[in-house]
């Protein structure tokens, strides 16, 4: 299948399935080859520096400040763009793939916002992504259903109006959508995703009265937040709409993004939702940039909590610029999940996130993150408790406003002994094996140990390991 407007030529090379042949029409496919074309060879660029960036760390140098955008962050006068209502009170979210069922429950499932995910908790098969977008587009429209062929249950959208708001994760900038060429080069993964849920519903949804709203994940700095803005405004003119019509909640989940906050809030400010703790690649990103960094060794993974000094000091710098510029400081996921037949893991488990929802709320988080449909009321609770308003942005903390480049970076401290553990090594190997088998099959996410892993969490056991071997670390209490 091939499309050509002068000088773009998109071409898919990938079996036409039904979904396919709904979702990839010519002027769907026209509009995808328009921002590619546009847009790619920047892309490409900000990669490169990425790379650039990662020989630096290897290198030993260590992210900063940056001292050319010192003006944006000392110049009060600029905020973010006030949130549209359907989306002023966000104070729960759940996150899961796009397969039909999925989306059903999550919209369902009283949360405030349902995300959609092309990206972490998605496998990218062909079937997974083109499938996924005719999901999002007749859920879009009320139309989606889903049979059960094994019991007959059948699921739709509930009838009382009460149905999560639909925001949608695109993959990263980093990512291909190796089944797509424009002009002879394979396409952006984002600008796939992106484009073709914004071709086939941004009509609908204002029609409905909300919106095309996203999630973006992955930025590392500014200037990749400065794209998104120009893709935003480049799609906003191909359809005549005007200028914030698209809305995005940027994911701080890179090291290096951190140290970027308010630049990142600037770029995007007429579009943007805020940002949220993107707590489990943040801590993958930390290892993979500084992994050559002897005196920055991380810990088991159990040891790497949010009340930890380094994602403290991320937590509440987060908080404290997003409030200062009028926009959304949402908190992250819960990776536990509930514990069937065992009452008393159970109990232990929801108290776990009992503990770090009240943790949110009262450092000012907007809203959190849930992975299974069971703790949307749990989360629902602690925040009508704590949060009356429909969200705390004119809450300006006092904490957050002078966190150094050091307290960024600052490793845990764990009792020897108790740092790095052979039970540990063998659960993170165990992640990632049972992982990637999944992922291998097309699932995206899965749940193990009591929680939910996806493509995040497991990198976190990858890279983790990588830097014990690398550093020559042991297993402390085999010592």
């Amino acid at each position: 299948m091939d499309v050509t407007s002068s000088p773009i030529h998109v071409e898919v090379h990938a079996p036409i399935c039904a979904a396919a042949a709904e979702m990839l029409t010519p002027d769907s496919l026209r509009f995808v080859g328009h921002l590619c074309h546009k847009f790619d060879d920047r892309r490409l660029a900000l990669l490169l520096r990425r790379s650039s960036r990662a020989l630096e760390f290897d290198g030993g140098g260590l992210p900063t400040y940056p001292s050319e955008t010192l003006n944006v962050r000392s110049d009060p006068s600029w905020t973010c763009a006030p949130p549209p209502p359907d989306l002023a009170d966000r104070r729960v979210e759940i996150t899961g793939p796009t397969d039909r069922k999925m989306v059903i429950n999550g919209l369902n499932s009283g949360a405030r916002a349902y995300m959609a995910d092309f990206e972490d908790s998605s496998a990218p098969t062909w079937s997974n992504l083109t499938e996924g977008q005719r999901n999002l587009r007749d859920a879009v429209r009320g139309t989606i259903t889903y049979t059960n062929r094994a019991n007959g249950k059948v699921y739709a959208p509930r009838s009382d109006g009460k149905l999560a708001v639909l925001m949608v994760r695109p993959r990263g900038w980093h990512l291909e959508e190796r089944h797509v060429t424009v002009n002879g080069r394979v396409a952006s993964g984002s600008l796939f995703d992106f484009g073709l849920y914004f071709y086939h519903n941004v009509h609908e949804l204002l029609k409905k009265g909300s919106g095309p709203y996203f999630y973006l994940p992955k930025i590392e700095g500014y200037l990749e937040a400065r794209l998104w803005n120009d893709v935003f405004i480049a799609a906003e003119k191909y359809f005549g709409l005007p200028k914030g019509t698209i809305r995005a909640t940027i994911l701080l989940e890179t090291i290096t993004a951190a140290f970027e906050m308010e630049e990142i809030l600037y770029e995007i400010k007429d579009h943007s939702l805020g940002l949220n703790c993107g707590r489990w690649d943040y801590l993958f990103s930390y290892i993979k940039k500084l992994r050559c960094h002897a005196d920055k060794i991380m810990p088991d993974r159990s040891h790497l909590t949010m009340d930890v000094p380094f994602l403290q000091a991320y937590v509440q710098r987060l908080i404290y610029i997003c409030h200062k510029r009028g926009t959304f400081a949402m908190g992250g996921m819960a990776a536990t999940i509930p514990i069937k037949h065992d009452p008393k893991a159970n109990a232990r488990a929801m108290e776990s996130i009992r503990q770090d929802k009240v943790r949110e709320v009262m450092a000012g988080h907007d809203g959190t993150w849930v992975a299974h449909p069971a703790l949307v009321q749990t989360a629902v609770d602690i925040f009508d408790e704590h949060m009356r308003s429909p969200n705390q942005i004119h809450f300006l903390p006092n904490a957050g406003s002078d966190v150094t480049e050091a307290q960024l970076i600052e490793v845990p401290i764990v009792a020897q002994g108790h740092a790095i553990t052979s039970s540990f090594l063998r659960e993170g190997i165990s992640i990632i094996l049972a992982y990637t088998e999944a992922w291998l099959r097309g699932v995206g996410c899965i749940p193990l140990h009591h929680k939910m892993e996806d493509a995040a969490t497991a990198e976190i056991s990858r890279a983790q390991i990588w830097q014990w071997q690398r550093h020559n670390a042991v297993t402390q209490e085999d010592q």
